[in-house]
């Protein structure tokens, strides 16, 4: 919790700098609703039991609700099936992997409308499609809009190196099918440097993304709490845990991986069940009010 002789540190200075523009409503309001904003909620530890009730009540929420939450992510595949297609249509083989799983890193992105099915149904109320959209109406929507774009800038830096190291193994230029390109990357030595130093370097972005992200739109949602607060709450919640968060990390990247094949049409269900799981997490990982 913030205290009053608290000295802000210059990655904080720098954190509360990039969010202040999408701070809420409560930078205008009273001086309470301003203190409360800036409160770093309760970080408590987890266990392995905690993520596998979380997955369970994920499967349970997907279950009572299945419809409505497969037309809320249905455009997620859809979204990712159009970015390998683009690639493979206009010489750009070599980002068709960086691209597909970069573009895991706008998962959270994609769950807020399931979070907000997943706070209803805590509550017992009623969930719809409907209910899901009306996250656009919420409070916090300027910060929750900040944090989407956080994740939409790590997604393009993450391309932008991607498309240097390809440019490196394929400095003869990118091979012209789809046959020379798997030659070119498996029978190589450039083509095997090329997928170790990606696997690596997105290695980091990921983690990056993961730690920014993994309480941060839930509790948005739930609380109002500035964005630069939602962010080291997040960072504090993996520094706590690091063993089970990573053990979070495995299991997510394990479901979408399971869920990409074929043609990424698995995401229809993991994708929601991930969502609605990362909500009870939450949950379980920061205290309540």
């Amino acid at each position: 919790m913030a205290t009053r002789n608290h000295v802000v540190n210059p990655f904080e200075y720098l954190l509360k700098g990039l969010t202040w523009p999408f701070a809420g409503e409560h930078r205008r309001s009273d001086p309470a609703a301003r203190a409360a904003a800036r409160v770093t909620p309760q970080v408590r530890r987890i266990e392995a039991a905690d993520l596998w009730d979380s997955l369970r009540k994920g499967l349970a929420d997907f279950a009572a609700a299945r419809d409505d939450v497969i037309f809320i992510v249905i455009i997620y595949p859809l979204a990712g099936l159009a970015l390998a297609t683009f690639a493979s249509r206009y010489d750009l083989l070599p980002m068709i992997f960086p691209l597909l799983s970069g573009f895991a890193l706008l998962g959270p992105v994609a769950a807020v409308g399931l979070y907000e099915v997943s706070r209803r149904r805590e509550r017992g109320e009623t969930v719809s499609w409907v209910n899901a959209v009306g996250v656009f109406r919420s409070p916090a929507i300027g910060s929750i809009v900040g944090m989407g774009l956080i994740l939409v800038a790590l997604f393009v830096l993450w391309l932008a190196t991607a498309y240097e190291i390809s440019l490196i193994a394929f400095a003869n230029g990118p091979p012209a099918t789809v046959d020379g390109f798997v030659r070119q990357v498996f029978a190589t030595g450039e083509g095997r440097w090329m997928i170790g130093v990606g696997i690596g370097v997105g290695f980091l972005y990921a983690v990056a993304a993961f730690a920014l992200s993994v309480v941060s739109f839930p509790l948005l949602l739930d609380r109002h709490v500035d964005l630069d607060v939602a962010i080291k709450t997040s960072l504090k919640v993996v520094a706590q845990n690091p063993t089970i968060m990573a053990l979070w990390g495995l299991v997510v990247v394990a479901a979408l991986v399971i869920g990409s094949l074929p043609a990424l049409v698995g995401l229809i269900v993991v994708l929601p069940v991930l969502g609605h799981a990362s909500w009870h997490l939450y949950r379980k990982a920061v205290a309540p009010t």
